[in-house]
């Protein structure tokens, strides 16, 4: 009886498409995701280099990315937390393009776009309806965090589509089995894919293990005699999933030593915050993106409500049965990129850094994407799979009007300090050090211990300001300028002549609540030790004429 109400729900769905008129039939089949694919490009590309670089992504080109291939690995084990795939790419990308904002985010804005039509083929695969594939396709073309990613010179947006790519070829795998077809090269793509994924990102192993406990559960099933191919088929069926699942595994216990030799680098910002706050943030970022917060609770909560409101209704009017098997996968997945490393803070292991889940918000999109515009949600499913795909896109156009909603400035900050001259000396928090070296080149940082012999001292950073923020940071010194560079502050503080100032004396005024940085420019003459004055102190420079 299952099947046949499926026959007949897919039977009603085919007459419909029939019924809808000449003007429908003489648009291709495809034309909605080529529609979505133009959609998804267009949030992308259009805006790819309106925001600066903030500090992970500059961080890239000022100290991981060098000329030789080997030497940028080296920089990967020692400076990131990451695998290596996307830093080869941005190495190869970077000989070609340089290392500008558009030249270093292509990779990702590529991988963002790509994933539109990998989503599309996955909601086919979950229902094996067009309807399922169409919000599949646009949930992921308009979420305002994929778009976000795919506009970040980071390894986020590939994970995601190395995940998409992955999950399609289970599905596919599981469906030929099921239908009793050759599901090697599915298989072996999904080997392959899944690899990938962790040769991108660390949690992707979460989710693959989700894949992978799906892949194993087939083989118990057809153990049992509930499901499988029979004879020689089902042999080899089971020895290319084993086989599969074998070759991920090992790619993944090759990983295993370069995570420990990096340790996290960092990454203790995660164990900073709390644990509550994190998974509270986990759902804001999918609803209205990395940089939702500003927008409040209430937006988030009319983004959540047509979601809400669509899945509470689809389950109510009752998956089919594919449906249901669909939503099932989908959720096995998601649950096991999500749970997994939730189960392991309470093991010591806390890395659970929402931005690390960005590649689990795939299997929810499915998920969503089956249940809300199920076949027997009707208009009413369609309906609220629009307006969630409408909700999502106001959100990212919004992001593309609103500095309060994007990376900090720094660009624009760069611009008012106007060069790293000699005689200046630049104090910023630490997410700013790496924009300004990029933006500021040549910069580098203070030692220890060290002084400088400066005109202008420049702090910059933000909100909220320490007590005492405009009193000069040394004796000589007053402030000749506060400027807000879309919420980036700069204080100007300038000397008639030149003063001698200690590192110390430097980093214990910064503007700014946070952890201090100290850049000077890098023909800047530095004096190795303590100013003479003593550390903490400042003095006039010995051809100084004091008055």
């Amino acid at each position: 009886m299952p099947a046949l109400s499926e026959a007949a729900a897919s039977g009603r769905e085919h007459l419909a498409h029939a019924r809808s008129g000449p003007r429908a039939r003489r648009l291709p089949g495809w034309w909605p995701l080529a529609a979505l694919m133009i959609l998804a490009a267009a949030l992308r590309f259009s805006t790819l280099t309106q925001q600066s670089f903030w500090y992970d992504e500059a961080f890239t080109p000022v100290h991981v990315l060098h000329a030789s291939l080997a030497a940028t690995l080296r920089a990967v084990v020692h400076t990131e937390n990451t695998p290596p795939l996307w830093y080869v790419i941005a190495w190869a990308d970077a000989r070609v393009f340089g290392t500008g904002e558009l030249a270093l985010r292509l990779p990702s804005a590529l991988a963002g776009v790509a994933t539109v039509p990998v989503a599309w083929a996955i909601g086919r695969e979950l229902t094996g309806r067009r309807t399922t594939a169409i919000a599949a396709a646009a949930l992921v073309a308009c979420n305002p965090l994929f778009v976000w990613y795919s506009q970040e010179a980071r390894a986020y947006e590939l994970s995601v589509l190395t995940v998409a790519l992955a999950m399609l070829c289970l599905l596919r795998a599981r469906r030929a089995a099921a239908a009793g077809e050759p599901s090697g090269r599915w298989l072996a793509a999904f080997a392959v894919s899944g690899s990938l994924a962790l040769l991108t990102h660390y949690f992707t192993a979460f989710l693959l293990l989700g894949m992978v406990g799906l892949l194993l559960w087939d083989l118990v099933r057809e153990r049992a005699g509930q499901a499988g191919l029979p004879g020689s088929a089902g042999r080899w069926h089971r020895r290319a999933t084993l086989s599969a699942v074998g070759f991920v595994a090992a790619v993944g216990i090759a990983l295993v030593p370069l995570a420990v030799a990096q340790g996290g680098h960092n990454a203790q910002w995660i164990g900073r915050w709390a644990l509550g706050s994190r998974l509270a943030t986990i759902p804001q970022y999918y609803l209205t993106g990395y940089s939702g917060a500003p927008l409040g609770h209430g937006i988030e909560l009319l983004v959540a409500l047509p979601i809400i409101v669509g899945i509470v209704f689809g389950l109510w009017r009752v998956l089919l049965p594919r449906e249901e098997r669909g939503a099932m996968v989908a959720l096995v997945i998601a649950a096991a990129g999500i749970l997994i490393p939730f189960a392991l803070v309470g093991f010591g292991a806390d890395y659970l850094g929402p931005r690390n889940l960005v590649a689990a918000m795939i299997p929810i999109t499915a998920l969503i994407a089956v249940v809300v515009p199920s076949q027997r949600a009707g208009r009413v499913g369609i309906a609220l799979t629009a307006l969630i795909a409408l909700a999502f896109l106001a959100i990212c156009i919004d992001v593309d009007l609103s500095p309060r909603l994007q990376r900090g400035n720094w660009r624009g900050l760069a611009r008012a300090i106007g060069g790293a001259r000699s005689g200046r000396v630049i104090t910023t928090v630490q997410l700013g050090s790496a924009p300004l070296e990029y933006y500021l080149a040549p910069l580098r940082p203070l030692r220890g211990g060290a002084s400088v012999t400066v005109r202008e001292i420049d702090e910059t950073g933000y909100s909220p300001l320490r007590p005492g923020a405009a009193r000069p940071p040394a004796p000589g010194f007053r402030l000749r300028e506060r400027r807000n560079v879309d919420g980036l502050l700069l204080y100007r503080f300038v000397s008639p002549v030149p003063w001698t100032v200690s590192e110390a004396t430097l980093r214990g005024h910064v503007i700014t609540l946070a952890r201090q940085e100290v850049l000077v420019p890098a023909r800047s003459p530095v004096l190795g030790g303590p100013a003479r004055a003593g550390a903490g102190s400042a003095q006039p420079a010995p051809s100084a004429k004091t008055t």
